[in-house]
């Protein structure tokens, strides 16, 4: 019987070495992964954070005013708006798949609009742009200011240097036509999946740092 003790309680030591070596190893790779994986889902859903105020935003356009009697007191950027104007001579064409946008400019005023191409301004890559459209219109959609704008520093480009615009306080302002707050679903899911994925990680830090820190007894044989 003793030498059967004495194998149990062996046995029982080299279990509980294992395990606390297993404990280690484990809490040596999941921690940084884990944190790893905290860190890109934060940035993701830094990223989309703006799209998703946007979705929550207030439904009711805020009016920018018209022609000659724009409200520059009110602008804010990523809120969802209205305004009429005449629009520039000139604008700048793109194309995403088959559809062609344009980015026309508002006279005597800071405002850009990017909609999509009216008939007659049908455009092609290589080919010179036709003239935007020259009768005044009303447009409704998403404010951006010209750093919340940056995928189209194109077209701020062209027509800062074209000079029909005129910025206020040395900034421009993009309208993204047809943009409206709750339009796309997808927004909300995937920062749910991302803050699900974030809560995910950090449950599995914490569990892994608890063991690492308070490990459970091991029971050993008492003979």
């Amino acid at each position: 019987m003793s030498n059967e003790s004495e194998l149990r309680e062996e046995r029982d030591e080299r279990i509980a070495e294992l395990e606390a070596r297993i404990r280690r190893r484990g809490v040596g790779v999941r921690a940084p992964v884990a944190v790893f994986a905290m860190v890109v889902g934060g940035v993701l859903l830094g990223l989309l954070w703006k799209d998703l105020t946007y979705f929550f935003s207030p439904r009711t356009p805020l009016t920018l005013g018209a022609e000659g009697a724009y409200r520059y007191d009110v602008l804010e950027s990523n809120r969802y708006v209205q305004v009429h104007g005449i629009p520039t001579a000139r604008g700048a064409y793109g194309r995403d798949g088959e559809d062609v946008y344009v980015v026309v400019g508002l006279r005597e005023s800071p405002f850009l609009v990017r909609r999509h191409a009216l008939p007659g301004e049908e455009w092609a890559p290589g080919r010179v742009p036709r003239q935007p459209d020259q009768r005044p219109f009303g447009v409704r959609g998403r404010l951006l200011s010209e750093e919340d704008a940056r995928r189209y520093q194109e077209g701020f480009k062209l027509l800062r240097e074209w000079g029909e615009v005129q910025p206020k306080d040395g900034k421009l302002w993009l309208v993204v036509e047809g943009e409206r707050p709750g339009g796309d679903k997808g927004v909300p899911f995937i920062a749910l999946v991302l803050v699900t994925f974030i809560v995910a990680n950090g449950a599995l830090l914490i569990r892994g740092l608890q063991k690492r820190f308070h490990p459970s007894p091991s029971g050993r044989g008492t003979g």
